[in-house]
């Protein structure tokens, strides 16, 4: 089985990179595939509501000429889905809340097509506004009838400077927690 982690952050192996790798390694400790996908330097577009995807209904965005397609097909090809983002301005990145809205949209319009994908939210922040980061990830999953997993704590880590969340021990075990969490989960589910 195989997990896709789509990272929104502008810097690639960053700190938003190493929480999601601490969850990847508890989940390769149960034989399971993953993926990371660095949005940084990806063009996605927003959202046009040009409602084109309820027309055509074949699970794909009408904007062809950019990079959300591709997530996309990944995210259909996968058993799981992590979704992490740094907090800017108390929120999720730009090219994150792009792909959420397209790939959300698209969703919709194919029947909620991510149905029963289990999946995990992250957020990082440098000190206030995980919170809502955290919730605006995990709108996505809820409202596209995803199954969200949860952890021993809210799934957030704090760090501006590169490699800082190694500092934030809470984060760390909060990750692998998650991680064993979703790995016992995904065998449940797919049993």
């Amino acid at each position: 089985m195989k997990i896709v982690a789509f990272n929104g952050s502008a810097r690639k192996d960053g700190n938003t990179t190493i929480l999601v790798r601490e969850i990847f390694q508890k989940l390769a400790q149960q034989g399971f595939e993953t993926e990371l996908v660095q949005l940084s330097g990806k063009k996605i577009k927003a959202c046009l509501a040009c409602y084109q995807c309820f027309e055509n209904k074949n699970q794909h965005c009408n904007i062809e000429d950019d990079e959300l397609n591709a997530c996309i097909d990944k995210m259909l090809a996968a058993e799981g889905i992590i979704l992490a983002s740094p907090t800017y301005i108390a929120d999720v990145t730009s090219v994150m809340k792009a792909l959420i809205e397209r790939a959300g949209m698209v969703s919709r319009a194919n029947n909620n097509m991510f149905r029963r994908k289990v999946t995990a939210a992250v957020s990082v922040a440098s000190w206030a506004g995980a919170i809502h980061t955290f919730d605006s990830l995990n709108h996505f999953f809820l409202i596209g009838e995803m199954i969200v997993v949860g952890s021993s704590n809210w799934n957030l880590g704090f760090g501006r400077e590169k490699g800082q969340v190694l500092q934030d021990l809470k984060a760390l075990e909060t990750m692998q927690t998650l991680g064993r969490n979703m790995a016992w989960l995904l065998k449940k589910v797919h049993a």
